[in-house]
């Protein structure tokens, strides 16, 4: 998300930043061609009015022009107003109610909905330790109500039995009193979607959100709809009045805009982000994480999070010390791959690492996407423990069969044992190193040749002591601020 919008003005701001002092003319060709950016990444040209008149104030002050680091300056200023555009007050779910707490989804037809509400039950059961009711009301679209029963079983949470014929309104009564009944922290009530608003709908939605009372009214959106998801938002929060947005398929949407637009049109909070099609792609959303990942400064905070999600600590301790007494083997290194996988693969990982854009887009340049990690994992699959324990043994038949075993080739074989030979020199030199060798390493690891220009940045980036293409603390903090 936003790949497109991130690229253009990480070029905008390499241009400010290569100038020693700036003049009120510089930042006004700037902002030209961010406005230029923000129109191509199909946000609303009021957003787009409205932003770039907030820059404009605070960037062609004297105390930015006559700033130390000008350009960085300008950065900040950007990265505060894209904070404050997409929703600094990162609004959390309201359960404070006496449960049932009620959570009612609403959206169009192939929005995303009724996923979107499995993947919010999961996320409270595990997260906040809730007992979810899922119940559909949905008796128009076939097969929908036994969609999210399936859901419900798949994520663990409880799902109200279907009644044929039943209508929405007598569904959601029902729905209610078993909630009360059995004990329920939470009901998600997923109502039904149209192609297009209708009276009907709007009128449904109305008695059920009446009848149900919900301490949430929750807008699933598709973001690759773009503009026309802002339209949907603008329309079901002027008839019903939604509590916040859930926007879907935000992986496949290199634009962006639609998440720009929706806070600043609806005066709605963006609650959470779906970015996958598993039951665990739900993020709840973060304004500065965001404009973050925008202005290529990387997420760290997710980072560490997904690793805290995913990685065992005890295999991580016993692979630590492994690697210290210099006995990593081939094992190991399958595990290390798969943990990448969780964690959303090279391209989920690069995201959130400050100043990875340029080096994300060598990696494409170079074809190399997540599909080498699951060409690596089939290649150390293909061969027998002692190969893996002892590489030295992997003469050139035994490469032949891996190759053939894992539909690979002899030449991506002998990448992945170079890239593993590569990793073994690398722990054995870390403690001398220190944290110096580390982007180049990484470049390296990533897939061996063809990535000589993905190492040319690591090393740029190692010059200026791996601190990203923003340099040295380029938003320093206020007394007791934080970001």
């Amino acid at each position: 998300m936003f790949e497109n919008l991130a690229n253009k003005l990480g070029g905008v701001f390499d241009g400010l930043k290569k100038r020693g002092s700036l003049k009120e003319e510089d930042v006004l060709v700037a902002l030209g061609s961010i406005r230029t950016a923000l129109l191509e990444a199909d946000v609303a040209l009021p957003v787009v009015k409205d932003f770039i008149e907030k820059v404009r104030v605070e960037a062609v002050g004297e105390k930015v022009l006559r700033s130390v680091t000008p350009g960085q300056q300008v950065v900040k200023i950007v990265y505060d107003t894209l904070v404050e555009t997409l929703g600094h007050e990162n609004t959390a779910l309201n359960l404070a109610t006496i449960p049932p707490a009620v959570i009612l989804m609403t959206g169009l037809q192939g929005s995303g909905k009724t996923t979107s509400a499995g993947k919010l039950a999961k996320l409270l059961k595990d997260k906040q330790r809730k007992k979810v009711l899922l119940a559909s009301l949905d008796v128009y679209r076939p097969a929908a109500q036994e969609q999210l029963e399936i859901l419900a079983k798949q994520v663990g949470a409880g799902s109200l039995p279907i009644v044929q014929g039943e209508k929405p309104l007598a569904i959601t009564k029902r729905a209610l009193s078993a909630a009360k009944l059995e004990g329920y922290d939470i009901l998600i009530l997923d109502s039904a979607g149209r192609l297009s608003i209708d009276e009907a709908l709007m009128t449904e939605l109305s008695e059920v959100r009446d009848l149900a009372k919900p301490i949430e009214t929750l807008l699933v959106a598709d973001a690759l709809t773009g503009q026309d998801a802002v339209n949907t938002a603008e329309n079901f929060n002027k008839r019903i009045g939604i509590t916040g947005i859930i926007l879907t398929r935000v992986d496949g949407d290199a634009r962006g805009g639609a998440a720009l637009s929706m806070r600043a049109t609806t005066g709605k909070p963006i609650k959470f982000l779906g970015m996958g099609e598993t039951m665990d792609a739900l993020q709840a959303f973060d304004a500065q994480r965001i404009a973050g990942r925008i202005l290529d400064m990387g997420d760290i905070v997710s980072l560490v999070e997904k690793a805290s999600e995913n990685v065992n600590l005890e295999d991580a301790k016993r692979t630590a010390e492994k690697m210290a007494k210099g006995k990593f083997d081939l094992s190991d290194f399958l595990s290390q791959l798969r943990q990448m996988q969780k964690m959303g693969g090279l391209s989920g990982l690069m995201n959130m690492m400050p100043g990875m854009g340029k080096i994300k887009s060598a990696m494409a340049g170079a074809n190399i996407d997540d599909k080498v990690l699951k060409h690596q994992e089939a290649i150390i699959l293909s061969m027998t423990l002692e190969e893996r324990t002892k590489p030295d043994v992997l003469n050139a038949s035994r490469r032949k069969r891996i190759a053939a075993g894992s539909g690979t080739t002899v030449q991506q074989v002998n990448q992945v044992l170079k890239q593993f030979q590569d990793m073994q020199t690398m722990m054995k030199r870390m403690n001398k190193l220190g944290g110096k060798g580390m982007m180049r390493s990484l470049a390296g690891m990533l897939g061996g040749g063809g990535l000589g220009e993905m190492e040319e940045m690591a090393k740029n980036m190692q010059a200026q002591g791996g601190e990203g293409i923003l340099g040295p603390n380029p938003f320093p903090l206020k007394n007791g601020e934080k970001h």
